[in-house]
Parts: C-alpha cells; sequence; structure tokens
C-alpha cells in the first residue's frame, strides 16, 4: 500500500512537472527587460520568449511578434525549443504509460508487466526533466553573462523572467517521479532476488519407504 501511494504522488508530481513544462514553453517572459522612462506613462516592459517577443505598456496595452525565422534566431534559442519540445512530449509518453503501470489501475496485466510500464515512464519522466534542465540553465548563463558584460548598454539587458523559473521547477519534478518511478521497480526485483522462494523437499525416508513397498509387492 506504501508503494501504491508512493507512485501515486509521484504520478501528481510528473502531472505538474509536465503542465509546467507546457507552460514554460509557450510562455512569452524567458528573459524580461523593464525599461523605465521620465514619465511614468512611458514606461513599458519588454519580454522574449521562445516562439515570440511581447511588450507591455503601463497604459494597458499589449502587443506580442511571432519569431517567424528559426534560422536568425540564436544557437541556444534555437536548442531550448528543441528541448523543450522533447520534455513536453515525453512528459507526456510517461503519463499515460505509468497510467497503465501504477498499481492502484486496473490496467497493465500481471505484476511483471505493470513493473516494466513504470520503469518505461520513470525512464521518460528522467529524459523529460534532463531536456527541461538542459535550455533553462543555458538560457539563465546567457541572460547573466550578457548583463555583466560592460560592452552592453544598459537598455539592452536582460533578467531571467517566470518561465526560467518554471522550467526549473518542472524539471525538478519531472526527475523526482522518474527516480521514485524506477525506484519502486527496483525494490520489488530486488527483494525477490535476495530472498527466493523456498523449495520444499520430501525427505528420502518416504521415497525410501515407498520404493521397498513396491518391491516387496513383487517379491
Amino acid at each position: 500500500m506504501a508503494s501504491a501511494s508512493l507512485q501515486f504522488f509521484a504520478f501528481i508530481l510528473a502531472l505538474f512537472g509536465g503542465f509546467g513544462a507546457i507552460a514554460a514553453t509557450l510562455l512569452p517572459n524567458w528573459k524580461v527587460n523593464a525599461d523605465v522612462g521620465s514619465n511614468i506613462i512611458t514606461a513599458i516592459t519588454q519580454m522574449q520568449g521562445l516562439w515570440m517577443d511581447c511588450t507591455w505598456y503601463s497604459t494597458g496595452m499589449f502587443s506580442c511578434t511571432l519569431k517567424y525565422s528559426i534560422l536568425s534566431l540564436p544557437v541556444y534559442i534555437q536548442a531550448a525549443r528543441t528541448t523543450m519540445v522533447l520534455s513536453c512530449i515525453l512528459s507526456a509518453f510517461g503519463i499515460c504509460i505509468t497510467t497503465v503501470g501504477m498499481k492502484c489501475t486496473k490496467l497493465g496485466g500481471d505484476t511483471d508487466s505493470k513493473n516494466h510500464a513504470c520503469f518505461a515512464g520513470g525512464l521518460c519522466f528522467i529524459l523529460a526533466g534532463i531536456f527541461g534542465l538542459v535550455p533553462t540553465c543555458w538560457y539563465t548563463r546567457e541572460i547573466i553573462s550578457n548583463f555583466l558584460d560592460q560592452t552592453i548598454p544598459e537598455s539592452s539587458k536582460h533578467e531571467p523572467g517566470g518561465a526560467v523559473y518554471t522550467g526549473f521547477i518542472s524539471a525538478g519534478f519531472l526527475l523526482i517521479a522518474g527516480v521514485i518511478f524506477c525506484s519502486s521497480c527496483f525494490k520489488r526485483q530486488q527483494g525477490a532476488w535476495i530472498y527466493p522462494p523456498k523449495q520444499h523437499h520430501f525427505p528420502s525416508t518416504e521415497q525410501e519407504s515407498n520404493t521397498g513397498y513396491n518391491l516387496k509387492d513383487y517379491v
């Protein structure tokens, strides 16, 4: 029962991680630049994401521009697009597979099949977490290096936005869920290997007595 509840907890973490990865992929605030003018009316906030760049004015107006050209983008943005999409796909696969392999569900057949399904789903979650962690770390490194560069003007410097933090947290949830699912399968297999099932041996005296009885019948 404890293992089933632990798997259910890992499944909830995986759900949050999967939805968080999708949200981080679509959000436009991977890096934010606040440019405050002399008048509060001219204050604007510029946000840049993986797919679009948005500008929010203090008057309440909000406008976005899609990034149509892929080859004109920096390498870290292209890599972030690819890895985040892979993270979303793998997390969706992991959710579908672990739904079949969890102990609290009636799908997946026997115990061995459900353990294999849980292990495969756990691997999907671990890979999804790695694919989600790499672009967020790379993107944050680029933001920090540009921010500390003295040759770049202050108006062109940015700070990490909410999408980066969402990606970090989602990747952590997916990694934790994957480790829990994989370890829950290993515990059962390891216990079966350390404590093999007992084999019942019949005493030899009973066999000898039966043999002697049969021989007497033939004499």
